[in-house]
């Protein structure tokens, strides 16, 4: 069962990579994009898909952490207050 479960995780990373690379193959034309004033060197557009999806999965859990930990701070202020109420 243990190297089944390997030998699908393989088989799965395998057919991402090969994914990756058939959309990189795919998409080689260049672009430039502009943002406010700012001009970024042309390049493909395979690269900048590529690396919006990673800072996409860079940002997406810092911003669930900050936001678990602001919950936590809330439920402990609250505690805290409740706790100073009753006495």
């Amino acid at each position: 069962m243990r190297n089944l479960k390997r030998a699908l995780l393989v088989l799965f990373m395998l057919l991402l990579a090969a994914l990756v690379v058939f959309f990189v193959l795919e998409n080689q034309q260049s672009v430039a994009l502009v943002l406010f004033g700012w001009s970024a060197p042309a390049m493909p557009v395979a690269v900048l898909v590529l690396a919006a999806l990673v800072v996409g999965l860079a940002v997406g859990p810092l911003l669930g952490a900050y936001g678990l930990m602001r919950g936590k701070r809330k439920i402990r202020a609250s505690v805290r207050k409740e706790l100073l109420s009753d006495s």
